[in-house]
């Protein structure tokens, strides 16, 4: 294994790489800069250089061994059999920048050595409560701050039986895990609607499907109530990379978001905790927010990549919709850092084409939401997506009964 470049090292070199540029880009721009300056005084002086400054050449040479170490990081990734949490960011960047390509191709590799490759889970979400939350996401049409702009009408909790009614819709069409969602900052001062959410995931559970909450923050003890009530997982995205976040949210810290994913955790409930692209972040941002993800103590059980979907009278209302390969990028490295994860194409799916879907599957998404909503946003259909099942040769994934290792090895 090659070694990677030493701190000494990397302090001589010269700092030609910008936020959100690659090493090789960087180190093309510099080079154009030296020689510009080159020539310009070699004019002057009525002398022109034969060969470029010797920076140039030490700048290629740098570059070639980082392109080494960097292949050889990615090598050694999709050798892996088990998880790690150790990544380094640099390395998770490394992986991140390889030509996309070949990403998608290695990612898909590591797949199938952790999952079944045709199998793909099918969730559905309901908003039991929708708006009135006091949280500034600059994405949320749910926030009171934007509620004049967006014309969102805030609504009291679902009642225990039409949730159930909607659980039993989306069994019936196929869903395995059922996702419940309340526009909330945190559960306190919530007794009662906490009892009622308890309710409904007792009623999902005895289904025979997956129960899956978001709630906002909640506590040590909250989470405990919801574990014995049977909750499969707990949903809290990270958004964004640390450094971002601020950008997008001012209510509620990237260490409190980290604190109710770590009492999920401890409860024993499966961590759902992905992020969001669009918002005006950069790929080095991308690489910040699976750094994270991929070095909490335990990997979460699942990883959504959500699409921003604008809604108007959001501060983020008017952005563009984010460029499919950045979608498929972030896949296929999430898929390769986290290689037994289940990784959920979330919103945005409904802008994307079949071939464009078969392509993130491929790299290794396995899990999409399906149905009538997803919370505030238009959602594939079931219908559409058994469709899409049937043409590209996929099958849905069973509630508590993902394929075990031993037998996708036989694939």
């Amino acid at each position: 294994m090659l070694a990677r470049p030493s701190c000494k090292a990397l302090r001589q070199q010269p700092r030609f790489q910008m936020r959100g540029v690659s090493p090789m880009l960087g180190a093309r721009r510099l080079i154009a800069v030296s020689s510009q300056r080159h020539l310009a005084t070699a004019a002057a002086s009525a002398t022109v250089a034969e060969a470029p400054p010797s920076i140039d050449v030490n700048i290629n040479e740098r570059s070639a061994e980082h392109q080494r170490w960097a292949k050889q990081v990615l090598q050694d990734a999709v050798a892996a059999t088990a998880p790690r949490n150790t990544w380094t960011r640099e390395e998770t960047a490394a992986i991140f920048h390889q030509p996309l390509m070949n990403l998608a191709f290695q990612a898909a590799k590591l797949h199938r050595r952790f999952h079944a490759p045709s199998e793909v889970q099918l969730c559905t979400l309901m908003n039991i409560k929708t708006g009135g939350c006091s949280e500034d996401c600059s994405y949320c049409a749910q926030s009171t701050r934007y509620q004049k702009g967006t014309g969102l009408v805030a609504k009291r909790v679902e009642t225990v039986a039409s949730v159930l009614e909607a659980a039993r819709i989306a069994k019936a069409n196929g869903s395995t895990r059922f996702c419940m969602g309340a526009a909330w900052r945190d559960m306190r001062g919530r007794n009662n609607s906490l009892k009622n959410i308890k309710e409904m995931i007792t009623g999902v559970r005895a289904l025979g499907m997956e129960a899956c909450v978001t709630l906002g923050m909640i506590d040590a003890a909250q989470a405990k109530e919801l574990a014995d009530a049977g909750l499969t997982a707990y949903n809290h995205n990270l958004d964004t990379s640390r450094e971002f976040y601020p950008s997008v949210i001012s209510t509620r810290t990237y260490d409190e978001r980290l604190a109710t994913l770590g009492h999920v955790r401890d409860a024993g409930i499966n961590v759902c905790s992905g992020g969001i692209l669009g918002l005006g972040e950069t790929d080095e941002d991308r690489v910040g927010l699976l750094h994270t993800a991929s070095t909490l103590p335990s990997h979460p059980e699942s990883f959504p990549v959500n699409a921003l979907v604008p809604i108007k009278g959001t501060p983020l209302g008017e952005r563009k919709p984010v460029e499919f390969t950045s979608m498929l990028r972030t896949i296929a490295t999430a898929r390769i850092v986290m290689p037994a994860t289940i990784i959920r194409i979330a919103a945005g799916r409904k802008t994307m084409s079949e071939e464009q879907q078969a392509l993130c599957f491929m790299a290794g998404a396995n899990a999409v939401f399906t149905g009538e909503k997803m919370l505030t946003t238009e959602c594939n259909g079931w219908d559409d997506d058994a469709v899409l099942f049937e043409r590209w040769g996929l099958t849905p994934m069973k509630s508590f009964a993902k394929t075990e290792v031993s037998a996708v090895e036989e694939l």
